[in-house]
């Protein structure tokens, strides 16, 4: 047997305060004391001692300056501005192959995530392994500064 039962939005329909109790109840923050961390203090701007303790205000923590920041490129990235890159001067092109020193556009790491096609002959800080197989299965180079080579 289906029961049918009516919402009880439906019964507070024309009702004025919804089912809240007086009109003064469920008015607004003053309900409860207001809203956050407010009423902390027991008379104007003062604070219990237990706020002050835990207060989180302002900044916190140190910035480490020995990090180290490693600005990366795709060789998908590489295929698809190269073009450009010829046109501002920032790379050479030797007949159908290009040359780039990837440090003269602010890339420390080539990465090999993406598609190359073209011949480039790339000097950079350091590239990864798959980097450097995609760039040397397109007919490129890879020239790599640092000694280490990533993953």
């Amino acid at each position: 047997m289906t029961v049918t039962k009516k919402k009880k939005v439906r019964d507070y329909r024309g009702s004025k305060t919804h089912g809240g109790g007086a009109m003064k109840k469920r008015r607004g923050a003053g309900s409860r004391g207001g809203r956050g961390r407010a009423g902390s203090g027991k008379r104007s701007d003062s604070q219990k001692p237990s706020y002050w303790k835990d207060w989180e205000m302002g900044k916190h923590g140190f910035t480490s300056h020995s990090r180290n920041v490693v600005v990366a490129t795709n060789v998908s990235d590489l295929h698809r501005e190269i073009a450009r890159l010829v046109e501002q001067g920032k790379a050479t092109q030797k007949g159908s192959a290009f040359t780039i020193d990837l440090s003269d556009i602010g890339v420390d790491k080539l990465l090999g995530s993406g598609k190359i096609t073209s011949a480039v002959h790339v000097t950079v800080k350091s590239a990864s392994a798959r980097a450097i197989e995609k760039v040397e299965a397109a007919g490129g180079s890879v020239s790599v500064s640092e000694e280490a080579l990533e993953d």
